[in-house]
């Protein structure tokens, strides 16, 4: 049977005050379990080849946050607690029921945080490439990893996300990773109800295999997993994050 080719739409949703823009696969009454995809330092273009890829198998939305590019506003500052309120509240008033949550990056401390503001909403959690390990909440340290994984990372990463990071400014990507580097994700995970999943790239710098094991340890139902790339491995391999995804929302490590 051949597999269909979603079309994509762009929507705006009122979560309070704010607008919340989102690339979709679906409407959210549509049948199916919701995936929802949170962009790691709000640079969400990486994401849309694994939007793609996910929609064959069901409805998906890589919401927009903060929304350095939303022509609508930011939706919220671009520190890690309003980041998570915001997908939280989201989570709250759109989708029908609960959610495959999928944060990268910076977006996996943002989803963690709001799996745990709105247990009811997710039925699963995964943190794909999730930072900072303790040792890289340093500035010198961190940028040293930055520059190793760099040189690991698919040439074709950089065009998805330098636009963003342009709208955005180095004062509000700094903001930003500061917020991250000050939070400890390895504390909120035993607050998590669902399932997690914590995957990462075999080649990345910035959230390396130990840590990984340890976020999934820290879980009360965790399991980690390494797949192919380096901190960027959504980008270049879009099949392999749908599929952690697809079995994710069918309860299957």
């Amino acid at each position: 049977m051949p597999q269909r080719s979603p079309h994509l739409y762009i929507g705006h949703d009122r979560v309070g005050s704010a607008a919340v823009r989102s690339a979709g696969t679906a409407l959210p009454d549509e049948q199916g379990t919701l995936t929802v995809l949170v962009p790691g330092l709000g640079a969400p273009g990486y994401l849309l080849r694994t939007l793609r890829r996910c929609a064959r198998s069901g409805p998906v939305r890589l919401l927009d946050v903060p929304g350095f590019g939303n022509p609508a506003g930011r939706a919220c500052p671009e520190t890690l607690g309003p980041l998570a309120e915001t997908v939280a509240r989201w989570l709250s008033v759109v989708p029908p029921g609960p959610v495959v949550l999928a944060g990268h990056s910076t977006g996996a401390q943002v989803a963690l945080h709001a799996a745990v503001r709105v247990p009811e909403r997710v039925r699963a959690l995964v943190l794909l490439s999730p930072t900072f390990p303790p040792h890289l909440r340093r500035m010198a340290p961190l940028l040293g990893a930055v520059a190793r994984t760099a040189v690991r990372e698919n040439p074709g990463f950089l065009p998805t996300v330098l636009p963003s990071y342009l709208r955005a400014g180095p004062r509000s990507l700094l903001k930003y990773v500061r917020s991250a580097q000050a939070d400890a994700p390895e504390e909120v995970l035993p607050s998590v109800t669902c399932p997690v999943t914590v995957v990462a790239g075999e080649r990345d710098a910035l959230s390396p295999p130990d840590w990984v094991g340890h976020l999934a340890r820290r879980a009360g139902d965790g399991r980690p997993l390494l797949v192919p790339g380096a901190h960027a491995f959504p980008h270049p391999h879009p099949a392999v994050t749908a599929d952690v995804l697809a079995r994710a929302r069918r309860g299957r490590p």
